[in-house]
């Protein structure tokens, strides 16, 4: 049994509350709007009594006609702001129950960040030894772009990957709202495989790497992605554009693996990146990401998987 197994909790914040989950749901809070939507990781009761889901500002329906968010009172239909990790971010309810937001992922923001000042503070106590001020992140699959602004807020370089042109267009306005918009992030509409194949022929490395992927999704190009198909190799492809062992640093920085699909252990993606530990040394960490409730319970529901190595 991996020693390293957490269970990563995001409590109660000014501007995101975990208010109640159970039968299938969770009601949450973004900023000053509450909104109810399917969980299927909730097999419990809910706490609250119905009357409180029934104020919800917006609740999601699904139904054999198809889905869709249904709203109550003054909310506003398209998208609001908030302040969260450290970050201003724009939640939109989109057709697919999200907001932009997964905020258990704040744990990971944390870590990365404090990789990332640790060596930029080290690289200023040796810069008479050449060792590069760059610090260069690779973040495929990369969605909303929470973690690219946590990595550049923190004084990296970015490239963020996603195949949707709609999700990096709303991670370039979530730089914008953030006042991270002059920071160096380059943002890329690609298939992810397609891309990693190309920066392999073209030599390039990076200190870290972040992965999101889902179970079953389509490039630009309608390329098709199936987790159970593509993972290893991907994973496996993504290890030649980790600086190496002989760079001035001694190897990369980090290799960060976030799960939401279904029947996967965190145990399947730690075993994916031991050989990193093996030549590069450092840690391995696993686990569950989860939201705990703000009500006198405060039962915790799990959001995710993670394994992470960094040194």
């Amino acid at each position: 049994m991996n020693k390293n197994s957490h269970i990563l909790t995001i409590p109660s914040q000014a501007n995101y509350e975990l208010l109640d989950s159970g039968e299938g749901e969770k009601l949450e809070r973004f900023g000053a709007h509450v909104l109810s939507r399917p969980d299927p990781q909730a097999l419990w009761n809910k706490s609250l009594p119905e009357t409180d889901w029934k104020k919800a500002d917006a609740y999601f329906t699904r139904d054999s006609s198809g889905a869709e968010w249904a709203y109550r009172g003054n909310m506003p239909l398209e998208k609001w702001s908030i302040e969260f990790g450290g970050l201003k971010l724009w939640i939109k309810p989109t057709a697919f129950k999200h907001t932009g937001l997964f905020p258990e992922q704040a744990s990971n923001w944390s870590w990365l960040q404090d990789i990332i000042k640790k060596q930029k503070a080290k690289s200023d106590s040796e810069k008479v030894q050449g060792v590069s001020e760059d610090i260069e992140v690779l973040n495929l699959f990369g969605y909303t772009g929470g973690a690219s602004l946590a990595c550049a807020q923190a004084g990296a370089k970015v490239v963020h990957i996603d195949s949707s042109k709609a999700a990096v267009t709303w991670a370039r306005e979530n730089a914008e709202l953030s006042g991270l918009s002059d920071k160096p992030i380059r943002w890329i509409v690609e298939d992810v495989r397609a891309f990693v194949e190309r920066e392999i022929k073209r030599g390039r490395t990076y200190d870290g790497i972040i992965m999101d992927p889902p179970a079953f999704g389509h490039g630009p190009d309608s390329e098709v992605w199936k987790i159970e198909e593509h993972f290893r190799t991907l994973v496996e492809e993504c290890k030649k554009l980790l600086k190496p062992l002989d760079d001035a640093r001694g190897g990369p920085l980090f290799f960060l693996i976030n799960g939401y699909s279904a029947g996967y252990s965190a145990i399947a993606y730690e075993n994916n990146l031991l050989s990193l530990q093996k030549t590069f040394g450092g840690e391995i960490e696993i686990g569950e990401l989860t939201l705990q409730e703000s009500g006198p319970e405060k039962r915790l529901l799990p959001c995710g998987i993670f394994a992470r190595w960094g040194r």
